[in-house]
């Protein structure tokens, strides 16, 4: 489902990228929409951000991550000075390594300059170019910003082990072979996310699809997508009761069993683990701001 149809927030449906910086106000309501932000903090003593339930209070220098579909809200932070990078999910999603580094990092929500100087000054360099790039006259400009768009991802993904020890993986896979596999887990992944409904979507059935192991399953699973295969399952399941959020004519069971969780009370537990509210109280702040 195409999500824009129901944002107030502007992005431009036929790009891939979009910046939106230089304004005044210094707050924003709790929203959410199907695009990702990257968001380079401004200058000021305070910069305050929220993501689902977590409040970050930043300083300049630091990057916010918002992944698509991610509840997320500026508390109190200068907007007119910050880099706010937008990209759209169906770009990164055409994207074989775009997306497997996106959901690699599906729980890092901030980078901060004084954890990692190094890492975040060549962040904010390649902000910067595409800040300068998308308001000048160049040609190509969308596709100037959007290669270094890539490179910034690519940047986390070459820096993964100093992120977060949670993210360190054993090892590695190499080869030509390993290549294979792993286009074959996307391959896996894909047919997920279209085959929800299907009665089983068991870890063992799925390495099966894949032509490995249900062991080198569950270590190559966890290496693409940074999180175990139950806990990618459950979020794959809530992006898409998300997105049927919208729908007025159906209710929460509907979306539950359409999204695949088999009952109410999975689903609701589900949820408020992961967002911390409940899918009522979710779908009530996205009609108040859409409202």
């Amino acid at each position: 489902m195409d999500l824009s149809n129901y944002e107030n927030q502007e992005f431009y449906r036929g790009s891939a990228f979009n910046m939106a910086t230089g304004i005044e106000g210094r707050s924003y309501p709790t929203h959410w929409h199907s695009y990702g932000e990257i968001i380079l903090v401004g200058p000021g003593e305070i910069n305050d951000y929220q993501v689902g339930q977590t409040v970050y209070h930043l300083s300049e220098g630091d990057f916010v991550l918002v992944w698509p579909t991610e509840m997320h809200a500026i508390l109190d932070a200068d907007r007119k000075e910050s880099v706010v990078i937008q990209f759209s999910n169906a770009f990164a999603s055409s994207q074989f390594d775009f997306q497997r580094i996106m959901h690699y990092y599906h729980d890092l929500h901030v980078l901060c300059v004084g954890a990692h100087p190094e890492l975040a000054a060549e962040l904010k360099e390649l902000a910067f170019q595409m800040r300068d790039i998308y308001y000048s006259t160049e040609h190509d400009r969308e596709l100037k910003c959007c290669l270094r768009l890539m490179q910034f991802m690519l940047k986390l993904d070459e820096n993964r082990e100093i992120l977060t020890t949670d993210m360190r993986n054993g090892e590695g896979e190499t080869g030509t072979g390993a290549a294979g596999t792993l286009r074959r887990m996307i391959e896996v992944t894909d047919y997920i996310k279209t085959h929800l409904t299907d009665d089983d979507l068991s870890q063992n059935t799925m390495a099966s699809m894949a032509g490995i192991t249900p062991e080198h399953f569950s270590r190559i699973f966890k290496n693409v997508t940074g999180q175990n295969y139950s806990k990618w399952l459950n979020m794959i399941r809530l992006e898409k009761a998300i997105s049927l959020f919208p729908e007025s004519g159906m209710s929460l069971t509907e979306i539950a069993m359409l999204s695949g969780f088999q009952s109410i009370p999975t689903f609701n537990r589900v949820f408020r683990e992961t967002k911390g509210i409940s899918p009522g109280e979710y779908r009530s702040l996205y009609a108040r701001n859409a409202g």
